[in-house]
């Protein structure tokens, strides 16, 4: 999910009061947050997925949930280094049975957003609304066509009812994005009428590889534009790179994953981003100010292909600030 840029912020509470966490010491500085620390941190709740959509490589159909105890440590870490937007991922989050729990202590600790990324299938009136409770503040789904076919089942044929209840009961914003690359392009239009119909927030998502990478056929660019035309001005997002990458195959920019964005999988590794969980790994529980500094400064050889849009949205804050490999 995008986040938005920040403003420079007061990270030491909400505005409902200051932060009380359980147990929480030796936190960044302000200064030292302003100049290396995380805006974004996903964190991987639980590998296991309910769908097995053909273009995915985030999930398994085995793994257990990564224990509350566990996670509640890993938050207290987060607020030690004054994570601004926490996002709750997958495999399938909602699978997660102490899910409203997590968001909850979330709100606990006093993060400013609090996002979950779902597919959706496991939604009810219910949950919803135990999820406003908890403090959600932000939902992201993608939904990936009209019709399911031989790649993916989560489409609007299976997920309208759904969509309906996020839009009469959620009390958080709800970001729909429509995604092009994993059915007949034109079906991303539907999409998007039928999320602006229900109240909800629509969006466009190019479909990458497993390496990060962007492929385009030429129906499909025609469709974006087309979605892009018809979004307008709310169809654009801080560092919109991707007219770039398709122009020209390539947008280079600063990558600021492992300060500015954090990616913690589920056995609490660190990593750049999803798509390269081999390439860079160290234990949040031991992440300090050395480690943000030196990933902040650290290029990245993926970035410029990269479409992973939430790690260039965190870094585009800095991009004026110079790094060296």
């Amino acid at each position: 999910m995008t986040l938005p840029l920040p403003v420079v912020p007061d990270p030491m509470g909400t505005a409902e009061g200051p932060v009380r966490p359980a147990a929480s010491s030796a936190r960044l500085t302000v200064a030292e947050w302003l100049r290396f620390g995380p805006f974004l941190a996903q964190i991987v709740v639980t590998r296991r997925c309910n769908l097995s959509c053909g273009y995915c490589n985030e999930y398994d159909d085995h793994s257990a949930p990564v224990p509350f105890e566990t996670l509640d440590r890993r938050l207290l870490k987060l607020h030690q280094l004054r994570t601004w937007v926490v996002c709750l991922t997958g495999g399938e989050p909602t699978l997660h049975p102490d899910l409203v729990r997590i968001v909850s202590r979330m709100s606990e600790l006093g993060f400013r957003r609090r996002q979950l990324i779902t597919n959706g299938y496991l939604l009810t009136p219910k949950l919803i609304e135990a999820l406003n409770g908890a403090g959600l503040t932000d939902l992201q789904i993608s939904v990936d066509g009209v019709e399911r076919n031989a790649t993916t089942v989560k489409v609007l044929d299976r997920l309208r009812g759904k969509l309906v209840d996020l839009g009469r009961h959620a009390r958080f914003q709800v970001v729909v994005s429509a995604v092009i690359g994993s059915a007949p392009p034109q079906e991303a239009l539907e999409v998007v009428r039928f999320t602006r119909a229900n109240g909800l927030t629509p969006r466009i998502i190019l479909l990458h590889d497993g390496s990060g990478r962007l492929n385009l056929s030429t129906d499909e660019l025609a469709a974006y534009r087309e979605v892009k035309r018809q979004l307008g001005h709310a169809g654009r997002e801080a560092a919109d790179y991707r007219e770039e990458l398709i122009a020209r195959g390539r947008a280079p920019f600063r990558c600021r994953a492992g300060s500015r964005y954090l990616y913690v999988d589920e056995f609490g590794k660190v990593a750049w981003c999803s798509q390269t969980r081999a390439s860079f790994a160290r234990d949040l529980e031991t992440y300090s100010l050395d480690d943000l500094r030196q990933q902040f400064h650290t290029s990245k050889s993926c970035s410029e292909g990269c479409t992973v849009g939430c790690v260039r949205t965190a870094s585009a804050y800095d991009g004026w600030r110079s790094q060296t490999g």
